[in-house]
Parts: structure tokens; C-alpha cells; sequence
């Protein structure tokens, strides 16, 4: 069979982490069977959508290699279709105008509260007979839910779900302004892309037995359905976009890469064997919805630094170099030209302590910036020894005819042994004098990617 797949979001707000892991479970289980993804944006809220939003979400699909197929499937151009449908649905008696008043709804929900049962429309005018249609009152367009009986689904995640049909109300597909509902929109429009299997957050369930009325009332082939769990925030409640880091612009700006958080996001619910990283066409090769758990999965934040602090330390160091310029020039002051190739150089150890894009800047700056300035703490560590070991190191360093570490290691040795003291004693001054901090990266390795000239200038000044 043709797999079609696709991803839904409202151009409401930023894109969320767990909207973006329902966006790569679609696609690849699209392209594991050779089959489409589609980019569907639902914004038909008019009064919340925002174009930004549209484009943030195209965007941060794009930098994550989520390729749709196709133009985006703008929702709100096919209004008039969903209106068609619902109009359908009355004139084969599966729909029917409801003429209840705010009022009347409101004090059935506050009746329902008062007895602690859950809100369900009372179907006053499924069967209008002895009703007066009230005048100038514009009606709103229900379904007409089945009330006998059971409807099941088979989920492809979460095993056949039953639940009886009188649970399900008789819910507003038109609103009075003749504008579709949610359930009316989503079923017409899978239903117009052809799509065949609908994998979305198991907070969606209630609506595939809704929307599966629909599909059978219109005498149309039902999609099958996947209800992923969601994603909980670190404190094990749903996710939301008010939690930090919920939206993929928090991890870009940060210096997440693309690979490592698509890596990451994989793993959040899904599994194959023991394997933890996963190369893009492993992804798809490997994906299957029988490895997607049933329990929600928690954001782990340690556990994508983590994820990203593996990919770094894989990656060619030119091909690191490329990643951090996009991302300083996005995000950061650019760097100035004559500094790449320093900055190259020093990838093979500036990558080693950094867990994000943003630490390698961080750790780069003594590079970027001949412009040291000392701290006040580490000022207090220079005192007279420690500036008398620096002048004794420059004393030395300038007569080298090459710069490397087997020959710098005798001249450490030789002050250890001189100012009776260890290798922090000599190391902390001149990573202060150099680095403008007694933390950064290995002692040897930021001599080695300063010029002769600037080491000698940056210790002179002690």
C-alpha cells in the first residue's frame, strides 16, 4: 500500500519540541515506505495565526532536514470544501442544525459540574419536531455521533481502543459564522490528501473516534491512526510552551545542532535494540511504530547536551568550523576573516570542551579577541611568583625556533623544578596572562594556537 503521512500545526506560536518529533515520526515512516509527507498549516484561527509563525515552523523543519513533499497545504484555502462536506452531512442525516443559546449551553455545563459528571451536549434539537425555530438566531451545525453501540480503533501505537458511542457528543462541526470546526477541517482535508496514516500526540485520541464518525458517515476510506505519548517536561507534567527550552528556537540559539537534537528527539519514545546515535538514513531504515513506546517520555536536557556533546567530538573539524560561522553569524558577532585559520586549527581541541556551539565560541574567545581582560579573581592568583615564572617562560619561549609541545614541555618542566612548585603553579599564571582566566583549554594547546608574537605580547603584560 501508499504510505501518505503528514504534519499539522497552527502557525499560533513557535514551533514546539513536541510538535517537531510528531513532524519526524511522520516522515519517517513516510519515507521508510516510500511514500509522501506533507506540511499541512492549519490556520484557520485568524485571529491568533500569524504568518511569522507559519515561517518560523517552515524554517525549523528545513534546518532539522525535515523535507515536505509539495507545497505547504494551506488550510484556510479549503474552507469552502469543508463547508460543502457539512452541508452533506445534513442532507444525508448525519448533521443538523442546533439553535441553543450560549445560555442554555452554560447552565447545562454548570449542571454537569454540580454533579461532578462530564459535559455532554443534551441533542435538544437532534430531533426537532416540536421545537420553534427561534428568530434571528443564527444555528450552529452539529454531528449527529452515533449513541448505540461501541466504536473501535486499531491503533498502531496504543493497541484497539473502544469506547462506548454515547460518550461522544454530538459536536459543532459549523460554527454560526458557517465557519468548520477542528473535527470537520482535519478529516476533509486527510481525507482530500489522501492520507493514510494519521500519527499524532495521544491527546488527540478522543478526536479520531470523532473525526472516524465522519469518515464512515461520508463513506470514506478511514486512515489508520497513531497516538504517540506525550512529551513531559522535566518535572513530569505536560509539556507546554511556557516551559523553558519547549520550541526549537530555544535549542538553536543555544548551539544545538540539527542532527544531534533530530538524534535526540528520535530516541524520546522510540527505540532499536540498544543503538543510541543514529545517522539520518538509519533513521529511516530502522523506524518502525512497533518501537514507539506507550508511556509519556520526559525532556531530558542533560541528556541533548549530552547527545549534542557526542556529535561535536565526531565531526570533521572543518566541517565543525562551517557549522560555528552560520551559527556566530546568526547569533553572535562574526568573526573577523583572519582569524579562520587559527580557529580551524584549534577545532580539534576547542570541540573537546564543549557540549554546545555556543560553549566553542565561549571557549574560542582568547582567539577571536587579542583584547584580554583579566578577571578580578584571577588577578588576585598573580601575585609575585607567579608573574616571575611568566617572565622566566617568555625568557625562554622567545629563543624557540618552532613552537611545539616537545618543545615547550622542558621549559615547563624546567620552572616546576625552579620555583620548587607543580604544574598548576606554572600552567594557572600563564593560561591567566593568555586565556584571561585560570579555566579554558589545555595549557599547551592555547600556546600552539597563538601566534609566536601574541603569546609573548599577551604574557609581557603581566
Amino acid at each position: 500500500m501508499s504510505f501518505n503521512c503528514r504534519f499539522a500545526p497552527s502557525p499560533t506560536g513557535p514551533l514546539h519540541i513536541g510538535g517537531v518529533r510528531t513532524a519526524l515520526f511522520n516522515w519517517l515512516l513516510a519515507k521508510k515506505n516510500k511514500g509522501k509527507y506533507f506540511l499541512r498549516i492549519e490556520d484557520t484561527d485568524k485571529e491568533r495565526s500569524k504568518n511569522e509563525f507559519k515561517t518560523q515552523i517552515i524554517s525549523s523543519l528545513a534546518w532539522l532536514g525535515i523535507a515536505h513533499d509539495g507545497n505547504e497545504y494551506i488550510q484556510s484555502k479549503n474552507i469552502s470544501k469543508h463547508v460543502e462536506v457539512a452541508e452533506k452531512l445534513i442532507k444525508k442525516g448525519f448533521a443538523y442544525e442546533c439553535y441553543c443559546s450560549e445560555e442554555e449551553i452554560n447552565e447545562q455545563k454548570e449542571k454537569c459540574k454540580k454533579q461532578s459528571m462530564p459535559y455532554v451536549y443534551n441533542r435538544k434539537w437532534r430531533d426537532a419536531k416540536d421545537l420553534q425555530i427561534p428568530k434571528d438566531v443564527k444555528p450552529v451545525i452539529r454531528f449527529k455521533s452515533k449513541i448505540l453501540g461501541n466504536t473501535i480503533i486499531k491503533d498502531l501505537v496504543q493497541g484497539e481502543r473502544n469506547i462506548s458511542n454515547s460518550t461522544i457528543e454530538d459536536f459543532v462541526i459549523l460554527r454560526k459564522d458557517k465557519s468548520p470546526t477542528y473535527q470537520l477541517s482535519a478529516t476533509v482535508d486527510d481525507h482530500e490528501m489522501k492520507i493514510t496514516h494519521v500519527i499524532r500526540g495521544d491527546d488527540h485520541m478522543i478526536n479520531s473516534f470523532k473525526q472516524k464518525q465522519i469518515y464512515e458517515a461520508m463513506a470514506w476510506e478511514v486512515p489508520n491512526f497513531a497516538h504517540i505519548p506525550l512529551i513531559h517536561s522535566d518535572k513530569g507534567k505536560k509539556l507546554s510552551k511556557r516551559d523553558n527550552a519547549s520550541t526549537i528556537d530555544d535549542y538553536v540559539k543555544i548551539g544545538i545542532m540539527a542532527d544531534a537534537l533530530r538524534n535526540y528527539l528520535l530516541r524520546l519514545g522510540w527505540s532499536y535494540k540498544d543503538k543510541e546515535i543514529f545517522t539520518k538514513q538509519e533513521s529511516i531504515d530502522l523506524f518502525d511504530l512497533s518501537g514507539v513506546g506507550k508511556s509519556p517520555s520526559k525532556l531530558d536536557m542533560a541528556r541533548i547536551l549530552s547527545m549534542n556533546e557526542t556529535y561535536i567530538k565526531k565531526m570533521d573539524e572543518k566541517d565543525l568550523f562551517e557549522e560555528l560561522k552560520e551559527y556566530v553569524a546568526k547569533y553572535k558577532k562574526p568573526f573577523d576573516g583572519s582569524k579562520d585559520t587559527a580557529l580551524i586549527k584549534s577545532m580539534v581541541f576547542l570541540k573537546n570542551k564543549a557540549k554546545t556551539l555556543e560553549d566553542i565560541v565561549n571557549n574560542a574567545q582568547y582567539i577571536i579577541n587579542e583584547d584580554i581582560k583579566i578577571g578580578d579573581e584571577d588577578k588576585k592568583l598573580l601575585d609575585d611568583q607567579s608573574k616571575l615564572i611568566v617572565k622566566d617562560f617568555v625568557l625562554e619561549f622567545e629563543k624557540l625556533s618552532s613552537v611545539n609541545r616537545e618543545n615547550l614541555e622542558p621549559i615547563i618542566k624546567t620552572l616546576i623544578e625552579k620555583h620548587k612548585t607543580n604544574f598548576k603553579g606554572v600552567g594557572q599564571p600563564l593560561r591567566i596572562g593568555l586565556v584571561g582566566s585560570r579555566f579554558g583549554p589545555g595549557l599547551y594547546d592555547v600556546i600552539m594556537s597563538l601566534d609566536k608574537a601574541e603569546v609573548v605580547k599577551r604574557l609581557t603584560k603581566i
